[in-house]
């Protein structure tokens, strides 16, 4: 008997950045030469500390688990009403939020972060902008830079994906974490660098929170992210520095790629979105130099670029 095949959607994945290795498949070269500027991620991750092998070696205990809850409560000045969940990564969290409440209308305001939409849809949610349920705002949103304010926070269910905010802390919405129907996302991976480690936080109503603690069962944070987040979220000083040198890169390349020809059209710090004629031929001619960019299914002039490591600027301006 044959067993008919049937597609899954993990055979069909999502646009996102990085894919490195389709890149390498076109355009050859060795992994080490290639410049990834795909993604939002800060190039100059956040140094390890010391990791004990019992990090490795044990299941996290709860002291360590409080340590970091700690960390993050007041790095984030996160109101003492309002409740912190850590995960493996704020797209976990992404996932199991719409099952916090009966499916009904998400407004999810376009263009933005689109794994906000899929979770929905899977969950039974129907996409729209009428009288909606819930009310998703990516803030700063990806790719436009787009801010939002509390008059945005509409809708019984609001979730505001702060995933890019540390580099703006005084933007951030954290305030009203604690109001019935709020949820304030946090991701580590991007501004601190180190996106491998997956760990990402939900901070808001203590009802929605408790809901997505049993939903994510014991021990989801490993006992070396709980180790390293802790660390870097009492680390404030190497914080502010890095923003003041991501501004400051992101202004060389905002400089770079004017020169070049293309159009400032939004952004943050760490990733840059720029208007050019043709996305496909300025993506095909970095890439020819071994580095990648990101372009979009829906636009056919935007070209989004992260930052540089500071060695390896020289790349970028050879391949403009």
């Amino acid at each position: 008997m044959t067993v008919p095949t049937q597609k899954n959607s993990f055979d069909t994945p999502r646009d996102h950045g990085g894919g490195l290795d389709a890149a390498m498949a076109q355009w050859g070269g060795a992994r080490a030469n290639w410049l990834d500027l795909s993604t939002g991620i800060n190039p100059v991750a956040y140094p390890l500390p010391p990791i004990p092998m019992s990090a490795w070696m044990e299941l996290p205990d709860r002291a360590a688990q409080a340590a970091l809850i700690a960390a993050a409560r007041k790095y984030w000045n996160v109101p003492e009403a309002a409740a912190v969940l850590a995960a493996p990564g704020a797209s976990a969290l992404i996932a199991r939020i719409p099952a916090l409440a009966t499916s009904g209308t998400v407004d999810i305001p376009a263009p933005t972060y689109n794994e906000h939409a899929a979770a929905f849809r899977a969950q039974g949610w129907q996409i729209g902008t009428t009288a909606p349920d819930a009310r998703v705002l990516v803030h700063p949103n990806n790719p436009t830079g787009r801010r939002w304010s509390t008059a945005d926070l509409t809708a019984p269910l609001t979730i505001i994906d702060e995933s890019f905010c540390d580099i703006c802390p005084r933007d951030s919405l954290i305030a009203e974490a604690a109001k019935p129907g709020r949820i304030v996302l946090k991701s580590f991976g991007k501004f601190w660098g180190l996106a491998g480690m997956r760990l990402g936080f939900a901070i808001g109503d203590p009802a929605l929170i408790a809901r997505l603690n049993d939903l994510s069962g014991p021990w989801a944070v490993s006992g070396p992210a709980l180790v390293t987040g802790t660390a870097a979220l009492q680390d404030t000083g190497w914080a502010e520095a890095t923003r003041t040198r991501l501004s400051e890169d992101a202004s060389r390349l905002d400089t770079l790629l004017t020169e070049a020809g293309a159009q400032l059209a939004g952004g943050t710090p760490l990733f840059r979105l720029y208007d050019v004629d043709d996305a496909v031929a300025w993506q095909n001619k970095l890439a020819r130099a071994h580095v990648w960019s990101r372009i979009f299914p829906y636009s056919r002039t935007f070209l989004r670029l992260g930052l540089p490591a500071p060695d390896r600027w020289a790349q970028l301006e050879d391949a403009l």
